[in-house]
C-alpha cells in the first residue's frame, strides 16, 4: 500500500478567488507603480505574487474570514514593509472591499467580478501606470462639485500657487532696534 499523500487540487471556488485577487492587485495603481519603479527592489514582481498568496491563504485558513478592514491593514503593512511606501490615498480600502466582494461572490459560484478584474488587468498590461488613475468599485462615487472639481483634490492634492516675488524698495536701510529682552522691534511707517 502506498501511504504517500498526493496533493489534491484546490476547489474551483478557491482557484477562482485566487485569480480574482491576482487580477485586482494587478490593477491597483499604487502597487503597479511600486512594482514598475522597483520600490520593493529587484524582486518587486515576486512580492506582488507573494502578497496575493498571503491574502488567499488568509481567506482560506482564518475563521472568521477576514473583512475589508483587515485586508486594507494587511495591504498597508505590506506596502510599508516590502515597498517602503506609506499609502494614504484610500486606495487600499477600495482594494480590500473588492477582495471581500470577490470572496463572497466566488463562494456562491459567481465569476462576473473576477472576469471584470481580469479584463481590466489584461487591458492594463504593457501600459505604464498613471498616478492620477483610479479604479473605482461599483459602489464608489467620484465626489465632484458643480464646477467639476474633485473635493479630495482641493484638500490635499491641490498645487500651491506660484510664488510671486515682491519688489522691496532698498532705498533706505532700516535700523533694527533691539529692546531690553533681546527682541527686535518692528516699526511701522509713520502715517499722518
Amino acid at each position: 500500500m502506498d501511504h504517500s499523500q498526493t496533493p489534491t487540487a484546490p476547489p474551483p471556488s478557491s482557484v477562482l478567488f485566487a485569480r480574482g485577487v491576482i487580477a485586482r492587485l494587478a490593477i491597483w495603481t499604487t502597487l503597479r507603480i511600486a512594482v514598475q519603479e522597483n520600490w520593493g527592489g529587484p524582486k518587486a514582481v515576486a512580492k506582488r505574487t507573494w502578497l496575493a498568496s498571503v491574502i488567499v491563504d488568509a481567506f482560506e485558513e482564518q475563521i472568521p474570514t477576514p473583512d475589508d478592514q483587515y485586508i486594507e491593514e494587511l495591504l498597508l503593512q505590506v506596502m510599508s514593509d516590502e515597498f517602503d511606501a506609506e499609502i494614504e490615498d484610500g486606495s487600499a480600502e477600495s482594494v480590500g472591499q473588492d477582495i471581500v466582494q470577490i470572496w463572497d461572490e466566488t463562494r456562491v459560484g459567481k465569476q462576473d467580478l473576477v472576469l471584470k478584474f481580469e479584463d481590466l488587468a489584461e487591458k492594463a498590461k504593457g501600459r505604464k501606470p498613471n498616478a492620477q488613475e483610479k479604479v473605482m468599485s461599483d459602489d464608489e462615487e467620484d465626489w465632484e462639485d458643480d464646477n467639476g472639481v474633485d473635493e479630495d483634490d482641493e484638500e490635499d492634492g491641490e498645487e500651491a500657487p506660484p510664488l510671486i516675488e515682491r519688489a522691496i524698495p532698498r532705498s533706505t536701510p532700516r535700523e533694527t532696534e533691539v529692546d531690553e529682552d533681546g527682541f527686535t522691534l518692528v516699526k511701522g511707517k509713520n502715517r499722518r
